[in-house]
């Protein structure tokens, strides 16, 4: 009899001390769930008030420069309200102010690519650069327009690719592809000049120089809904090299580039 009062005992106490366990369990889920559901409510609030709201971004973006053109794609990773870390790559080339693309080579019927004279490198270049973008003004409602100012800068690396013409050679009197060497006078003689080369002569002969950039720019916010990035940036770079870029015969060779720009921008938010 004694033996069936202690096990009797021992349930009831093993009992409590389950139940009591389950209760703080569930208080704490509760508690979790009271959280998260109050962060929600925020968020939503937030955002009903123009607010964008999101952990990280990806975009895609094409620009117009003044001195050329370019494309990049853009990771952004929220650190507040206001302020997003921003990682970039961005590819484009660079033109000279006297290009100037010349026909007169071509056939009567059009046949043969246009080329420019005087041009000895394409210039292109590849950007890895860090930034932030900071809100100045929210959106103020879903349709609103947001503001952000966004700077930043890093590394830049400038490719030379030879520019390559066609001429007719006035010994052989046979048409061969050429491209510009300190010595090579049939270069400049127009009347001998039938058109450039395709665009994939002389990548294999392409030069490296390395360089640094910084930015600054406005971006304008349009899209309707958070989750969705739809902008357009304007702003202003600058770009130096450790040696002068060479682009276009008898023209000062420069180091320092400064231009402006006008981008389009789409991504996405989460």
């Amino acid at each position: 009899m004694q033996v069936k009062k202690i096990i009797f005992v021992a349930l009831v106490l093993i009992i409590s001390v389950v139940a009591k366990a389950q209760k703080r369990e569930l208080s704490a889920k509760e508690l979790k769930k009271a959280a998260n559901k109050e962060r929600i409510n925020k968020l939503i609030k937030q955002e009903e008030e123009g607010a964008i709201i999101f952990q990280k971004q990806s975009t895609f973006g094409v620009k117009i420069n003044s001195d050329g053109y370019g494309a990049f794609i853009e990771m952004g990773r929220m650190k507040t309200t206001r302020k997003t870390n921003l990682y970039s790559l961005e590819l484009g080339e660079r033109k000279h102010p006297k290009e100037e693309k010349r026909y007169d080579g071509l056939t009567s019927f059009g046949i043969g690519n246009p080329y420019i004279f005087g041009k000895i490198n394409n210039f292109y270049y590849a950007k890895l650069g860090f930034g932030q973008q900071r809100l100045i003004g929210g959106k103020g409602n879903k349709n609103g327009v947001a503001v952000s100012a966004i700077y930043g800068g890093g590394f830049t690396a400038g490719l030379l690719k030879p520019y390559y013409i066609k001429v007719n050679d006035p010994q052989s009197n046979q048409p061969k592809e050429i491209k510009y060497t300190n010595n090579d006078s049939i270069f400049l003689q127009a009347d001998l000049i039938t058109g450039a080369s395709g665009f994939g002569k002389g990548f294999k002969e392409m030069k490296f120089t390395p360089g640094a950039f910084a930015k600054t720019a406005i971006r304008f916010d349009y899209g309707r809904y958070n989750e969705v990035v739809s902008a357009i940036e304007v702003g202003l770079n600058v770009e130096y090299y450790a040696s002068k870029m060479p682009i276009i015969l008898r023209n000062k060779e420069k180091q320092l580039f400064f231009n402006a720009y006008a981008a389009i921008v789409f991504g996405k938010r989460k």
